[in-house]
């Protein structure tokens, strides 16, 4: 394929400086957009397209089709894939367009195929407990874990946001009796409140969600007898979730640590640390609580995003119907 041209090159470049600077996106996200809009500019130089400009409609179109079926050089996709490839090649023909760098934003009429619904997966509330129940806490390692995944089901935060998190992100009533015995002795340490926790979303978008009694525990127990253990192997690092060499917990680490859990507990499928959160979500609207309310919990932009979740539970709300009224039998 022919190499991108020097004008081709700045015009993307200014298109990422957009995406990290102005909108503040997060670094998976901008890393993911970064391998689609590659593949559409590799595409591009193979065209010799040298400039925004030169782009229409109708080549947009065949490189919706060529990465279906691989024909431009690359792997094929699925069309969930292809359609988050043609999101970002819209997304770069708008700021184009926004830019004045075109006349108008060619791909506006670019439509991504169709992916059809995916429900997310939910564990049940019997095989939660029970791979939460699975982690053996009788160590270091095993305190952190049964805190991590505590943590993750208790507030629904993202594995990047849970590793990501420090010490002082997190507020239990231990940290905040000390605080306060700190600044004034003489109040109660009942007047910390209850646990609370700062996230740091996509965009670094930032929430407070409460931390449950139960993970509220599990995180005190690490905090009070494992994590000094582990920070001294370390170099003073002010994360919360700390490796074995007082370092801070990685994703992958976090991800093994489930998947060990959830094998001890024999519950089958792929558990990963989404399923936690999609766990999460499902449950509190099973239990009653308000879609708006779990958007704020998630740090969804949108409510439309949340809402795949009403449908997951259908099932329970044909067994209440069924359950309670007088003739759905």
């Amino acid at each position: 394929m022919s190499a991108p041209t020097a004008a081709l090159d700045r015009q993307v470049a200014d298109y990422f400086q957009h995406l990290t600077v102005e909108r503040g996106m997060a670094r998976n996200t901008v890393a993911a957009y970064r391998r689609d809009i590659d593949r559409y500019v590799r595409f591009l130089a193979s065209q010799g397209i040298g400039h925004a400009a030169e782009v229409t409609p109708v080549l947009l179109s065949r490189f919706a089709q060529d990465v279906r079926d691989g024909t431009d050089g690359g792997a094929p996709l699925n069309a969930r894939s292809a359609a988050r490839c043609i999101v970002a090649v819209r997304g770069l023909h708008k700021f184009w367009a926004l830019e004045s760098v075109t006349v108008e934003n060619t791909a506006a009429d670019l439509r991504p195929p169709a992916t059809g619904s995916r429900l997310p997966k939910a564990l049940s509330v019997a095989d939660v407990l029970s791979v939460l129940g699975a982690v053996p806490a009788d160590t270091p390692a095993g305190l952190r874990d049964r805190a991590l995944l505590e943590f993750l089901y208790a507030t629904g935060a993202r594995i990047s946001e849970a590793v990501g998190l420090d010490v002082d992100d997190l507020h239990t009533v231990v940290r905040g009796a000390a605080d306060a015995a700190a600044a004034a002795p003489d109040a109660a340490a009942d007047d910390a409140g209850p646990a609370v926790v700062r996230l740091f979303g996509k965009g670094s978008k930032e929430r407070i969600v409460p931390v449950g009694s139960y993970a509220t525990e599990a995180l005190e127990a690490y905090l009070i007898r494992a994590r000094p253990l582990l920070v001294a192997k370390g170099k003073g690092t002010p994360g919360l979730f700390l490796n074995q060499r007082g370092g801070r917990l990685s994703r992958q680490s976090a991800w093994s640590i489930l998947k060990a859990a959830a094998g001890r507990a024999g519950v089958p499928g792929d558990v990963s640390p989404h399923t936690l959160r999609h766990s999460f979500a499902t449950h509190l609207l099973e239990g009653g609580a308000d879609v708006r309310v779990v958007q704020e919990l998630l740090g969804h932009s949108s409510v439309t995003t949340t809402q795949v979740y009403t449908m997951v539970t259908a099932d329970t709300l044909r067994e209440v119907y069924a359950a309670a009224h007088p003739r759905a039998l």
